[in-house]
This record gives C-alpha cells, sequence and structure tokens, in this order.
C-alpha cells in the first residue's frame, strides 16, 4: 500500500461495458479532486497505457499506478466459472489486493455476481454476518425541507431469500453506513413490507421486526411500503434482495418512463416547443437533481474490507462518484464500525 497517501483505491479497469472508456477518465478527474488519494489500475498494462495517453500531464503520475493481469471476467461470465478459472482477473487482483492491505477498497463496474462471489470468497464476511448485502442510496424527497434526501436500501440483489436474522443484520449494517455517511447520530430504519400494520407481511419480516423493537441502539420505525422510499420516511429501507431488486429496477424504470414522457410532451409541436423554452430553467434545475451519475455506487455491505459496485454502463462522472463513494467508507472505517457494533450486541 502507498503510505504516503490517506487513501488507496484498486480499481477493475477492464470491468463494466465500457471499461477503460468509462475507469481511466473517472480515475483521473478523481486524482485531480483528491490530492491524498493515490489509485491502482488493475488490468492490461498495454490497454492502460493507450487509454491513459490522451490525459498526460493532467494528473500526477506518483499517485496513479498500473497492475497488470492477464485476464477479465466477462458481464455474462458464470460467478462460479470467474471464481474458479479467473485467478489473474483485473477483478480478482483488485480485491485482492484489498484482502492483502494494499488498497483500501475495490471500485468495479464489472459481473456483479461475480463480484459478490469474489469479494465473499477473498475478503470473507465479518464475524456475526451470514451474507453480505449490496446497499444504494437512493435519492428521495424529504416533504419538510423539500430537499433532495437519500434512503439507503438493502439488500438489492445478493440474498434472495432471507431469515430474520439476516433481516436484523442489515438493519444494524445499513443503520451504521447511513449514520456515517449522512453524519445523523440516530438514523431511522424501516423494514420494507406489504402494509404497515404488524400483523402483515412474512413470518421473517415479523420475527425480524421484533428482533429490532427489542434492540434500543437502532432507531426502528416500523414498516413502510413501496410507495414511502421515495418519500424519506426512512433513512435506510431493509428487505430481501429479491424485493429490493424488483424495487430498484422498477424506480428506475419508472424514471426513464417520466424522463420520456416529459420529453415527449414538449416537442410534439411548434407550441409545445415555445413552451419547453419558459421551462427549460426548471426542467434545468430538476435534471440536476435527479442526475443519476451522482447517485452511482453500491457497497457490499458485511465484508472485511469495502467493496464498490458501479453500474455497469456508468459514464466517467458517474464512476467518479463511486470512487469518491469508497473514499467516504475509508473515512469512516465503515467494516470497523459494523464489526464494533456486532460485538457489543454479543455482550449484551
Amino acid at each position: 500500500m502507498s503510505q504516503n497517501y490517506s487513501y488507496n483505491i484498486a480499481i477493475d479497469a477492464m470491468g463494466g461495458d465500457h471499461g477503460l472508456k468509462t475507469t481511466v477518465p473517472a480515475a483521473v478527474n478523481a486524482l485531480a479532486k483528491q490530492p491524498n488519494l493515490h489509485i491502482t489500475l488493475v488490468g492490461v498494462a498495454d490497454e492502460i497505457h493507450h487509454a491513459l495517453k490522451k490525459f498526460h500531464n493532467k494528473y500526477d503520475q506518483n499517485r496513479l499506478s498500473i497492475h497488470h493481469t492477464t485476464q477479465v471476467v466477462a458481464m455474462d461470465e458464470s460467478p462460479a466459472l470467474a471464481l474458479r478459472n479467473k485467478k489473474d482477473s483485473s477483478m480478482r487482483i483488485a480485491i485482492n489486493m484489498v484482502k492483502d492491505k494494499q488498497a483500501n477498497a475495490c471500485v468495479s463496474a464489472g459481473n456483479t455476481g461475480a463480484l459478490m462471489a469474489t469479494s465473499k470468497f477473498v475478503l470473507k464476511t465479518l464475524p456475526e454476518i451470514d451474507r453480505p448485502a449490496i446497499v444504494y442510496a437512493i435519492p428521495s424527497l424529504d416533504r419538510k425541507t423539500k430537499t433532495i434526501n437519500p434512503v439507503y436500501m438493502l439488500d438489492l440483489g445478493a440474498n434472495v431469500d432471507c431469515s430474520s436474522e439476516q433481516l436484523f443484520q442489515f438493519a444494524i449494517m445499513g443503520s451504521i453506513l447511513a449514520g456515517s455517511l449522512k453524519a445523523k447520530e440516530n438514523p431511522s430504519v424501516a423494514l420494507l413490507n406489504i402494509g404497515e400494520e404488524e400483523m402483515k407481511g412474512l413470518d421473517s419480516i415479523k420475527q425480524a421486526a421484533k428482533m429490532l423493537q427489542q434492540y434500543d441502539a437502532i432507531n426502528y420505525i416500523g414498516y413502510v411500503e413501496g410507495n414511502d422510499i421515495l418519500t424519506a420516511k426512512a433513512d435506510v429501507v431493509v428487505c430481501d434482495g429479491f424485493t429490493g431488486n424488483v424495487a430498484l429496477k422498477t424506480l428506475e424504470g419508472t424514471a426513464k418512463l417520466i424522463s420520456d414522457m416529459i420529453k415527449d410532451s414538449f416537442t410534439k409541436n411548434l407550441m409545445t416547443k415555445i413552451c419547453m423554452l419558459f421551462a427549460a430553467p426548471v426542467l434545468k434545475q430538476l435534471k440536476q437533481k435527479l442526475n443519476v451519475n451522482q447517485y452511482n455506487g453500491a457497497s457490499l455491505l458485511g465484508l472485511r474490507g469495502i467493496v464498490i459496485k458501479s453500474h455497469g454502463g456508468a459514464s466517467p462522472e458517474a464512476f467518479e462518484t463511486a470512487i469518491l463513494e469508497a473514499i467516504k467508507e475509508i473515512e469512516h472505517n465503515i467494516p470497523e464500525k459494523i464489526q464494533s457494533q456486532l460485538e457489543n450486541i454479543i455482550q449484551s
């Protein structure tokens, strides 16, 4: 690990839909904005050097290293095969660097299943954590302050079926993450359910609710429904991976539908185009608030190290946001905080 820098991040440079076209400019931009950052681009060295040529003299070469690998995990590759056969892939080596303390965190836009399987195999889960969870900050509107307020939702696809104990663990991890990154002492935590009444929902959810009600260190506020996710009713929303992934994809699809409908409405004819000119400042402000690039970067929570998953089709700007998410988690020592709180639960 580079000892002179506060943040040492290993980037799976070859991962994602666009590979080096995304990861290299994102790394260069992040280095320009973060003077205490050191980045190691992990991947095919010749290709990385070629991609860096257009950024000559635009970054501090002392803060950028290249770690050569011979393999790449494809976006549609089986996680099991990637784990077994791609031991010299850019993804695997970037994760190995976290395990070997050569990096504080790994950032990848690669195959989600392979990233989760490899991270769990290499880094292992924290004590008392059964399974890692994917957590993502979803933009929501706080109706009291009229501001965009991120809601941390987990699990978003790592675990299709979850026990009450695992949901309880997710709640603890989500609370620690939200409290740290939102600088909020007692973030509210809710379980996603089909109704707010106590008698509704699966047995695993009901049992998880009872466990959270008995644990005073978590600000558990009860059940929320799907239409509450975007209202900032809770800082953390907990669910199983199947439900979370469906909810997330539905939200993404709805956002695109609304965007397309607005665009279509303003371009139907000359009159609507004139109306668009008057509405342009409002539309621009709305676009900035809902810019998906500023929310990219899901954390694989519950591991003995920090791994950040970027959207596979992320732009350089969005991938840079994922790098900044890694920096935040390094600053707040998220894995150590989770382990410490779990130890307190065991001792109490």
